[in-house]
């Protein structure tokens, strides 16, 4: 049996960052993850991906920012269960939790952090006739290795973020970029989009909308792509090493599904007027999984999520106890306990 105090699911960003701010409480953290690795969709899908959302990073790679958060939390010595999926939960008499893997590893804990992101996920592939053939033969649903296309002829099609990101960041990469869409507006972030635009004022993006890829061309490799205007009305063939449909994630809850959890739009529902805590007292959600009015899908509110999340637990794990919250830069990190008498200590030391 593994005891810990907080038990998070998920080693993603958000998992990852919760570690972190419960270690500024002294509350111990053990996290489970269906991966061999930490750091979830960023490790395992987007490695290479720039990411331009973290405060105080103009531009992080995806991989970097896990390297970094793992480093972070290196000195709170958590847990890691790996590989093996969260399977069931069980709440006991004393509002603790025990928690099994697919694998049959048992977890104790004083309160469960849901941070599985999209949960288990798998791309959403366009209806293309003899698409699965050309699968790992030229069409790619991730950019794992930017170098794998270095000097090739690149059509990347969607309207969202990871579209706009991987065509400006292959705009340097590749031999050419063509990016398709099947509206004239974009979902993704309004400085991606004026990027884009920019850089096919310079050349070096192809940008065709709205318009679709509607068919794959070549006899061992993609060889080529047919774009449909107008409802298929007039069409185009364009030559290309490779298609890059990139129309996101369908994401599943797996057992998670079956713990009796409030579940909207396959996401869990929180309440985010106080602690992101779910409808099963002592189980939180944050990241990417959860769900309330006004929700953003990003890493950043995952990490404020993460943070209201253990001042909750903390108040959870030590009832009656004065929490005093404190800034690192007066009490530092070794210091950081939450205490009011320490708090006073670190604030006469800063100002003498």
């Amino acid at each position: 049996m593994i005891e810990t105090d907080i038990l998070i699911i998920g080693a993603g960003p958000t998992g990852l960052f919760a570690v972190f701010e419960a270690g500024l409480l002294k509350l111990r953290c053990h996290i489970i993850d269906g991966l061999p690795q930490p750091g979830g969709q960023l490790t395992e899908l987007y490695p290479k991906k720039p990411i331009f959302d973290i405060p105080g990073y103009p531009s992080v790679g995806a991989a970097e920012l896990i390297d970094n958060l793992m480093e972070q939390i290196k000195q709170f010595e958590p847990g890691f269960t790996l590989n093996e999926v969260a399977e069931t939960i069980d709440k006991l008499e004393d509002g603790t939790f025990i928690v099994t893997t697919n694998k049959g590893t048992k977890h104790h804990a004083k309160a469960v952090a849901i941070a599985g992101g999209l949960g288990s996920f798998e791309p959403r592939k366009p209806i293309i006739e003899g698409l699965a053939f050309y699968e790992d033969k030229g069409v790619e649903y991730f950019v794992k290795n930017p170098e794998q296309f270095r000097d090739k002829n690149v059509v990347i099609s969607g309207g969202g973020d990871s579209a706009l990101d991987w065509s400006i960041f292959l705009a340097d990469v590749s031999k050419s970029v063509t990016l398709v869409h099947r509206r004239n507006e974009f979902r993704g972030a309004l400085d991606s989009v004026e990027k884009v635009q920019e850089l096919k004022k310079q050349g070096k993006i192809n940008l065709i909308t709205p318009a679709e890829v509607t068919e794959i061309h070549g006899a061992e490799h993609v060889e080529g792509v047919t774009l449909s205007f107008d409802g298929g009305t007039s069409t185009k063939k364009i030559e290309t090493d490779y298609f890059i449909p990139l129309f996101g994630l369908t994401p599943k809850l797996g057992p998670i599904a079956n713990w009796g959890l409030e579940i909207e739009k396959n996401a869990i529902k929180v309440n985010n007027a106080l602690d992101y805590q779910t409808n099963i007292e002592g189980i939180y959600a944050i990241g990417d999984i959860n769900i309330y009015p006004g929700k953003l899908k990003l890493i950043l509110c995952g990490f404020h999520e993460a943070t209201l999340m253990c001042q909750s637990v903390y108040n959870r794990v030590n009832p009656g106890k004065k929490y005093v919250l404190k800034y690192t830069t007066v009490s530092g990190i070794d210091g950081f306990d939450g205490t009011r008498k320490e708090a006073e200590k670190a604030v006469v030391k800063a100002i003498d």
